[in-house]
């Protein structure tokens, strides 16, 4: 499988969070959202990345983009995560793998989520996607907000 096509609407889900309530797709129509898939909690890339969007976390909101990083971690360990590097930005456990499997991100070999970028518009449609060739490369936040201006 592979990401969902540009235009296409986004497939819905919803997830438990490390902020504690259940976020679904759905329900953010009317914002901008940036699904972060992310391979696994506590990696060298995976940090480096969820500490930049806490960093840059007010210039996705202004913005008006909810980003939500996405791994196969179960929400205890995404808590730990979330605490150790002081992140601002809630982190949502697919430990079911189901939406890494809808959106074409899960390497079923390895049981984790290819590092992948989906943007969805306000009306929950998908405008661009972007997959890494390599687990440890990511996107610099100025490409994504690059992408979401482009929305406007």
């Amino acid at each position: 499988m592979s990401l969902p096509a540009i235009g296409s609407p986004a497939p819905d889900f919803a997830l438990p969070s490390t902020g504690g309530a259940e976020v679904k797709l759905s329900a953010l129509h009317g914002k901008n959202v940036l699904l972060a898939f992310f391979p696994l909690a506590f990696t060298g890339t995976c940090t480096a990345e969820m500490c930049a969007f806490s960093e840059d976390y007010g210039k996705f909101q202004s913005a008006d983009t909810v980003v939500l990083p996405i791994s196969v971690d179960s929400v205890p360990t995404l808590k730990e995560f979330k605490a150790k590097d002081k992140l601002t930005v809630d982190l949502l456990s697919d430990f079911k793998r189901e939406v890494s499997r809808k959106y074409g991100t899960l390497l079923e070999d390895k049981f984790f989520s290819k590092r992948a970028y989906v943007l969805i518009d306000k009306t929950g449609t998908v405008r661009w996607t972007h997959e890494e060739a390599e687990l440890g490369q990511k996107r610099d936040n100025v490409d994504l907000l690059t992408q979401i201006k482009a929305l406007s």
